[in-house]
């Protein structure tokens, strides 16, 4: 035998030893699996102590990695727990790992263990460089590395660390582009765009226009972009924020929009434009929409709004669209108009016309009370007995649904002073009900969401996206959900707002867990104490809070109203007995105290009568008082009717609203199913 061959060749002995080590490797790898299948992953909702066994005594190490995690989330654990929670769990290549050493080091951060945190930060750099977790080991790094911090600007651009050194080093740019809205973005933006006609490149001015349209600032945005042309991205975010900027900038907008769908028909910011014109409600809306190129008059936005203006017959445009959001709510829009005139024939005609099935929950519901409304006006009350029971099957949450349940003459609450209900329980902790998946697509994702880490799971999200905004319902609901896990009530909400009125319909428990979902409960101190205090059921704090403001304490109204009860300075210096501040209005525990007390003076004015009280914190009292004359409808027997007939539409939303929120509220976490 040569030579060669005979040193290639493996002695028995050593083969069957090698054999045996890979079948007990496979054996223990395939012993794991079977494992994890029989013990489902932990979840947020997993109790402590059973947390605690699987990290000591769990055979699956991946099991033990995951209870660490959730356990290290939880509310109170200290830096020191953190470290300890987590030692030794840092294995693998799996992107788990990168969050633990993450993790590990912003501890080793806080107790000022600043080699180890260096150490963990390097290791954490060298293993996952691609990791969004590795972006803040770039941004603690780079402190004393300059180098550093360009890397983290590249390869992480959109991801918070990213934003945050930007703001930092001044780089007005590189925020224009990935984050316009970052704390302290605002300023850079517009110092880094001085309205000289000619000290930026026109690329340069288009990427500041663009961040200064983000944040709302139409006219300065405008004035930025100077003479540089606009593609059409930035002719939409100019148009909106030229929307919200006043009726000043109404006509500019109105052009920007046409001139966008004139010039790039097919593209798909036009067709956002001609939603935004369909919208309009001046007397020169419909002769603009008649600009428009042929295929685009001839779309489902543009008939809708000469149905609704009567130029052409709606039975068609709903025959053809089903499915179009615009034909839902020009179906609405006859359908209110028959119902006001009491023309119930008409009214149930234009809700029959589309299936509930393929409309949104909320859509849906507010159909099928109105279709039950109006059979029982026509002295057919089995029927409406079954249209308002098929509401409450489908969608147990909401104004509709507490509709529905009065008219069926099941119990409901209506007198929302506390002492009226003096078996109120407390407002429960701040949280949003029992945990469910996020379903966003991304397992790593998923499981950082799964894992009690909605911080690591929204900093990944950002980044893989690059800032970009959510296209659809599906990734507007994971977005907000995310953000509203973070914290970020106001822009998060929001998005779930929008998520629900154009995702399909689904189980009701599916509908029960996107209610919770929209009413979160925040500031549980706070609402507690101004509610005893004020002697105003809670959950009338958080329905209202909810519809102000989102529960963002320092967001301020264009009209000058702070809080999370959106305060007017001067109603709020008369409640409380003294001129105050804005950080003061800002404060949580005053600001709710502060409106708890106007909300009990309202129901005291209105002998607790919520429909009243409701629009009178949103209108005044004095507008309420003028709607109670003659030819009002009669509030005590058709309360649904006197809301629809409110003159102004932002209140009679409002109205609607907040009541659907308390009713949600009300309910508990207990699904109604």
């Amino acid at each position: 035998m040569p030579q060669a061959t005979a040193a290639r060749t493996t002695p028995p002995g050593v083969a069957l030893i090698g054999l045996t080590c890979l079948g007990s490797g496979a054996a223990v790898l395939i012993g794991c699996g079977l494992l994890r299948q029989l013990s489902p992953a932990p979840t947020p909702d997993t109790a402590t102590t059973q947390l605690r066994w699987l990290r000591h005594w769990s055979s699956d190490p991946q099991r033990r990695r995951e209870a660490a995690l959730l356990l290290s989330s939880r509310p109170g654990v200290t830096p020191q727990e953190r470290q300890r929670l987590l030692r030794g769990q840092g294995w693998g290549r799996a992107a788990l790992a990168a969050v633990v050493l993450k993790q590990a080091a912003l501890a080793a951060e806080a107790l000022h263990e600043d080699q180890r945190a260096e150490s963990l930060w390097q290791q954490l750099l060298e293993r996952f460089p691609e990791q969004a977790a590795s972006a803040d080991a770039l941004y603690s790094l780079g402190r004393s590395n300059r180098q550093l911090r360009q890397v983290l600007l590249q390869r992480f651009p959109a991801h918070p660390a990213a934003l945050a050194a930007a703001q930092e080093s001044g780089l007005a740019l590189h925020l224009a582009r990935w984050g316009p809205r970052w704390p302290g973005a605002e300023p850079l933006l517009r110092q880094a765009c001085p309205m000289d006609g000619g000290r930026r490149a026109d690329g340069e001015r288009q990427v500041l226009a663009a961040g200064l349209a983000q944040i709302g600032d139409g006219p300065a945005a405008l004035r930025c972009l100077g003479p540089a042309r606009a593609d059409a991205p930035l002719q939409l975010s100019l148009a909106k924020a030229l929307l919200r900027s006043g009726n000043a900038a109404q006509q500019r907008a109105d052009q920007l929009l046409l001139t966008l769908a004139q010039r790039q028909p097919r593209s798909p910011e036009a067709q956002e434009a001609v939603a935004l014109l369909a919208d309009a409600r001046d007397p020169g809306a419909v002769e603009r929409l008649q600009q428009l190129p042929a295929h685009l008059q001839s779309s489902a936005l543009v008939q809708a709004r000469l149905a609704l203006e009567k130029r052409i017959p709606w039975q068609g445009v709903l025959q053809r669209w089903p499915t179009a959001p615009a034909s839902w709510e020009l179906q609405w829009q006859l359908a209110r108009e028959a119902l006001l005139k009491r023309q119930w024939p008409e009214t149930d005609t234009v809700l029959r016309s589309l299936d509930s099935r393929l409309l949104p929950a909320p859509l849906a519901a507010r159909q099928l009370f109105w279709r039950g409304y109006s059979s029982q006006q026509q002295k057919r009350p089995d029927e409406a007995k079954r249209f308002w029971q098929q509401l409450l099957s489908r969608n147990p949450g909401g104004y509709y649904a507490w509709r529905a349940r009065a008219r069926l003459g099941q119990p409901v609450d209506s007198d929302p002073r506390r002492a009226a209900r003096p078996n109120q329980r407390a407002v429960a902790v701040a949280a949003q009900g029992p945990w469910t998946p996020l379903d966003s697509g991304d397992g790593v994702i998923d499981s950082l969401w799964q894992l009690g880490q909605p911080l690591e799971a929204w900093e990944r999200w950002r980044q893989q996206r690059g800032g970009r905004a959510p296209q659809g319902p599906e990734e507007l609901l994971v977005e907000g959900r995310l953000r509203t896990a973070i914290g970020d009530d106001w822009i998060g909400l929001g998005q779930l707002d929008q998520a629900v009125l154009r995702l399909p319909a689904d189980t009701c428990i599916r509908q029960w867990q996107r209610e919770r979902q929209l009413q979160p409960r925040r500031f549980p101190a706070a609402f507690s104490s101004a509610a005893r205090a004020e002697e105003v059921e809670p959950e009338l704090l958080l329905a209202v809070a909810r519809q102000e403001s989102r529960f963002s304490p320092t967001v301020q109204s264009a009209v000058g109203a702070v809080g999370l009860l959106q305060l007017m300075p001067d109603t709020a210096a008369e409640l409380a007995g003294r001129p105050l501040s804005l950080a003061q209005l800002q404060e949580p525990a005053r600001n709710t105290q502060l409106g708890a007390r106007y909300l009990a003076q309202l129901l005291e004015q209105w002998r607790g009568n919520p429909f009243l009280t409701v629009a009178s914190y949103n209108a005044g009292p004095g507008a309420v008082q003028s709607w109670l004359g003659a030819g009002a409808a009669d509030l005590g027997r058709e309360p649904e009717l006197w809301v629809e007939a409110i003159p102004y539409p932002e209140t009679r939303l409002y109205t609607k609203k907040v009541l659907g929120n308390l009713w949600s509220y009300r309910q508990g976490d207990r699904p109604p199913c």
